[in-house]
C-alpha cells in the first residue's frame, strides 16, 4: 500500500511555533513529531511506501525523513515549486502511482486505521472515500427563518450536527484522470466534480480519536492529552526516529 502525505503547507494558523519548522514536524508530547506518529501508524497498518509532498521548509522533512528506511518503509518527494492545493500534487504524481492510493494531510492526528480505509475504499472501487468525522456545532444565537417577511421558524441556541472530512482519503487514479498537471487543484473541487458526474464519494465513518492540529490552542490541546492518547495512537509500536532539532 502507498500514501501521499500532504506536508507543503505553510501552517500559518499555527505561528508562531511554524516559523522555524514545518508543521508535520512540530514535536508532540515532546518527543515525537506529528510526521513520526504519522509515519509509524502507516507503517504498522501495512503500508510500505510514501510519497511526501513538501514545499515550505521541506528541505527540514528530507533531512528528518530521509530514505523511510527508520519506520521500514520506501519514501520519495514531490516538491511544489506553486501552491497546487489539496489534490494538486497528487495528479502530477499519477502515472507512477497504483490503481488505489491513500492521501492524507500531514498534521492530522488520530488513531484511524489508515489500511484499513484503504482496503474499504479498495474493495468499494469508488472513485473517492472520504474518512469523516462527526462534529457538534453550537451556534450562541437564536436563530431565524423567514419567508415573505414572516419569522416561520425560530430555535433558540441551537446544536448542528455535522459529518467533517478528517483529510484522509482513499484514492483511485481512474478519478483523477481528466485534471491537468501542473494546475491547482481541490478537494472541494474533486468532489463537487463526482456528484456532478453522478460519481459520488464514499464515506469512512469514523468515531475514534481525530484532532486537527490547525491553530495554537488544537497545538496545546494534542501536547496535553498525547500522554493518555499515546498508546492508541502508536500501540506501543517502538519508534526509532532520530531527534527533533529546532534551526537557530
Amino acid at each position: 500500500m502507498h500514501a501521499i502525505i500532504l506536508a507543503g503547507g505553510k501552517g500559518v494558523r499555527l505561528r508562531p511555533y511554524t516559523t522555524c519548522l514545518p508543521k508535520p514536524l512540530v514535536p508532540i508530547g515532546d518527543e515525537f513529531s506529528i510526521l513520526d506518529i504519522v509515519m509509524t501508524q502507516l507503517a504498522h497498518s501495512g503500508f510500505r511506501s510514501a510519497t511526501l509532498a513538501i514545499g515550505y521548509l521541506g528541505d527540514l522533512i528530507r533531512s528528518y525523513v530521509g530514505d523511510g528506511g527508520k519506520w521500514g518503509m520506501a519514501v520519495d518527494y514531490a516538491e511544489e515549486e506553486n501552491p497546487l492545493g489539496t489534490i494538486g500534487p497528487v495528479v502530477q504524481l499519477l502515472d507512477s502511482l497504483p490503481e488505489h492510493f491513500l492521501v492524507m494531510n500531514g498534521d492530522v492526528l488520530t488513531d484511524l486505521d489508515y489500511g484499513a480505509l484503504l482496503r474499504r475504499h479498495s474493495a468499494e472501487n469508488a472513485p473517492l472515500t472520504v474518512a469523516t468525522y462527526q462534529r457538534q456545532v453550537k451556534i450562541d444565537f437564536g436563530v431565524l427563518s423567514a419567508a415573505d417577511g414572516k419569522i416561520v421558524e425560530f430555535t433558540e441556541k441551537p446544536t448542528l450536527d455535522y459529518r467533517v472530512s478528517m483529510g484522509v482519503y482513499g484514492v483511485s487514479r481512474e478519478a483523477l484522470r481528466g485534471y491537468t498537471p501542473g494546475l491547482p487543484l481541490g478537494f472541494d473541487e474533486l468532489v463537487l466534480d463526482l456528484l456532478k458526474t453522478d460519481t459520488p464519494p464514499s464515506s469512512y465513518e469514523f468515531d475514534g480519536y481525530w484532532l486537527d492540529i490547525g491553530r495554537p490552542d488544537d497545538y496545546d490541546r494534542a501536547n496535553a492529552e498525547f500522554p493518555v492518547l499515546r498508546h492508541s495512537l502508536l500501540k506501543d509500536t517502538p519508534l526509532q526516529h532520530p531527534p527533533l532539532k529546532v534551526p537557530a
